[in-house]
């Protein structure tokens, strides 16, 4: 009896303990085709215990970075947007993959080559930041993980 009240004891503990750490990972940058053009940047975030909000994007590998969505505009063709911010739902995924939410990154450094990782800083309303290092491909490669 004692380890069946052990056991039930503590799976209601469990139950209770706090979700997870804001975090980030499977990091990626694809190159633009043309030299000049902007990459874009994909990566996945898991909320914490708490909804956050992710605010900006950076890399010392661009100039500048922009977080935007596609979607289909009218007649069916796909139209991009600029995002403010995008909310992270406590204890949720936020995917950041093509034909989606992704981060324009422009005036990547041409010593930027596929194969390399490049550190991508994401910046949120709570005021942590997190960094990973993000993939290269170049613009024809298939995505990691295909």
């Amino acid at each position: 009896m004692r380890r069946f009240s052990a056991i039930v004891t503590m799976v209601a503990l469990s139950a209770c303990a706090p979700k997870g750490e804001l975090s980030a990972s499977n990091g990626w940058v694809r190159l633009p085709a043309v030299a000049g053009q902007p990459g874009a940047a994909y990566f996945t975030v898991r909320g914490g215990a708490a909804a956050d909000t992710l605010l900006a994007v950076s890399s010392r590998a661009a100039l500048k970075a922009e977080l935007h969505e596609s979607m289909k505009g009218d007649h069916g063709m796909m139209a991009m947007e600029p995002l403010k911010d995008v909310a992270v739902p406590a204890g949720g995924k936020l995917e950041f993959a093509p034909g989606g939410r992704h981060v324009m990154l422009f005036s990547i450094g041409p010593a930027v080559k596929p194969g390399q990782k490049v550190p991508l800083q994401l910046s949120f309303a709570s005021g942590k930041t997190l960094q990973i290092d993000a993939q290269v491909i170049g613009a024809g490669d298939p995505a990691p993980g295909s």
